[in-house]
């Protein structure tokens, strides 16, 4: 016979509380480590990649400016999107560029320092609603906002503070995700 144990209901949480709102870029999830010597460790969104194993030359450009982005980033683990030429939409670019997603802590702060670093663009900041999400992506429609002239947008993902949870909105597949193996 088992024994029963009680288990805690969670809080619910409230969904009228703060969001962000940024343009999803389409590209390939990056994120640099560093310690407090700063040192580093590049990955992708599912392994380790270094100058000789890469991901479309991001290891390669953090190596090669790792003091710079040390002196900005500092010690930690910096996550965003990996975008522009030749990964995924191009969004018609001869470069490509790092867009951190923590745009609450990044804004633009420094980050014109080092070439190809930014911050994925806000367009909105404010109360929770599935209007707002609607209203922003019929903004976006047509017109990308992290590259300007690009007319292919993916969509959006919005932050939302109360769970500390992203979700993403994209303009094709959003009902039922990409196709197998996309």
């Amino acid at each position: 016979m088992s024994e029963l144990t009680f288990e805690k209901f969670p809080s619910i949480k409230r969904l009228k509380r703060s969001c962000v709102i940024t343009e999803k870029l389409d590209g390939t999830n990056a994120q640099i480590n560093f310690d407090v010597d700063g040192n580093i460790l590049c990955g992708s969104r599912k392994r380790v990649i270094t100058p000789e194993d890469d991901n479309f030359g991001f290891a390669k450009w953090a190596y090669e400016n790792k003091n710079k982005l040390f002196s900005i980033l500092g010690e930690g683990r910096h996550y965003g999107e990996w975008w522009g030429q030749g990964i995924q939409r191009g969004y018609g670019m001869d470069k490509k560029v790092f867009s951190l997603f923590n745009s609450g802590r990044w804004g633009k702060k420094e980050l014109e320092l080092v070439d190809q670093l930014s911050v994925v663009p806000v367009l909105y900041a404010g109360e929770f609603t599935s209007t707002h999400v609607d209203d922003v992506m019929a903004q976006l429609k047509g017109y990308s906002i992290a590259a300007e002239g690009f007319r292919n947008p993916e969509g959006v993902i919005v932050y939302h503070s109360q769970i500390k949870q992203m979700f993403k909105v994209t303009f094709e597949h959003d009902d039922t995700g990409k196709p197998y193996g996309a």
